[in-house]
């Protein structure tokens, strides 16, 4: 699969990271200029070159969603951020009660991306390595599944602090690679996987369930906030919702393409919400 590769730093420091994002900033700035796009997206930066990476085909439990800044579990949320910072080489990291570093060791890591564009937010979607990078900055390598295991968000996934979550930009064999390896880490019982109910089945009772109680697929979780938002108490009219919504996607297993999650989502007893399909087994059109 044909990716840029782009060579610089991360840091942290003055931002708010989870486990699947952290900013990055190019050794030469104008190649943020190389990343294309859907509909004309462009990475956005500050003027010394500092953006934000969304890690590409992962989603960790969230740490701050929407205005309202409403988490998951914290104890998987934080440690699928902690992991990320720890493995591209920070220690000694700090933090204020509102999540934002205030010091890391050292200040910046060396480290190198590898991206086929933006999303709707201006951030590059990218798979993230640590150290020497596998080519030439600015250029395109193929990434095949040696480097991908080399990466970021490969190792999240193997260590069960990230869910699998597929967009139809990634090619079927990094798709396969990290659908493997997140069964795995299931089956190991690693990370997030113990507690994880999201094809179980969750009793959403209030947001309090959802913030302190419940670990779902991040996505879900995030409809289902927005949801409540609404003021709906019981969960009866999430398939109405879902369907106006209109997340478009793929189920692998049987090959249908849909418009909605409440193709996939079941509410049973009014209350009872899970996914009649893993994780793994969608691709989603979007990010």
């Amino acid at each position: 699969m044909p990716m840029l590769l782009i060579k610089g730093f991360y840091h942290a420091r003055g931002s708010q990271p989870d486990g699947d994002t952290i900013h990055f900033t190019p050794d030469d700035p104008e190649e943020w200029g190389l990343v294309g796009g859907g509909a004309g997206r462009r990475v956005e930066h500050n003027a010394l070159g500092r953006g934000t990476l969304r890690l590409d085909a992962i989603d960790a439990l969230e740490t701050h969603y929407g205005a309202r800044r409403v988490h998951q579990p914290l104890r998987f949320a934080h440690e699928a951020r902690d992991e990320l910072l720890s493995w591209v080489g920070f220690t000694a990291v700090q933090h204020r009660p509102d999540e934002t570093v205030i010091a890391t060791t050292p200040d910046k890591v060396p480290g190198y991306v590898l991206t086929r564009g933006a999303d709707v937010h201006g951030r590059c979607v990218a798979l993230a390595g640590r150290g020497d990078p596998p080519g030439a900055s600015g250029l395109e390598i193929d990434v095949d599944v040696p480097v991908l295991r080399m990466t970021a968000n490969h190792h999240l996934v193997a260590s069960g602090l990230a869910y699998p979550t597929f967009y139809r930009t990634l090619f079927t064999t990094l798709r396969n690679e990290l659908a493997d390896t997140a069964r795995q880490a299931r089956e190991a019982g690693r990370g997030l996987w113990p507690s994880d109910v999201t094809t179980e089945g969750a009793k959403v009772t209030g947001q309090a369930s959802l913030t302190d109680e419940v670990v779902i697929l991040p996505k879900l979780f995030r409809r289902l906030v927005d949801y409540l938002a609404l003021g709906n108490a019981s969960m009866a009219c999430l398939p109405a919702f879902l369907a106006g919504v209109r997340d478009r996607f793929s189920v692998l297993s049987t090959g249908e393409r849909r418009a909605g999650l409440h193709h996939v989502v079941e509410v049973a007893d009014g209350q009872t919400v899970k996914m009649s399909h893993p994780a793994e087994d969608l691709v989603f059109d979007d990010a």
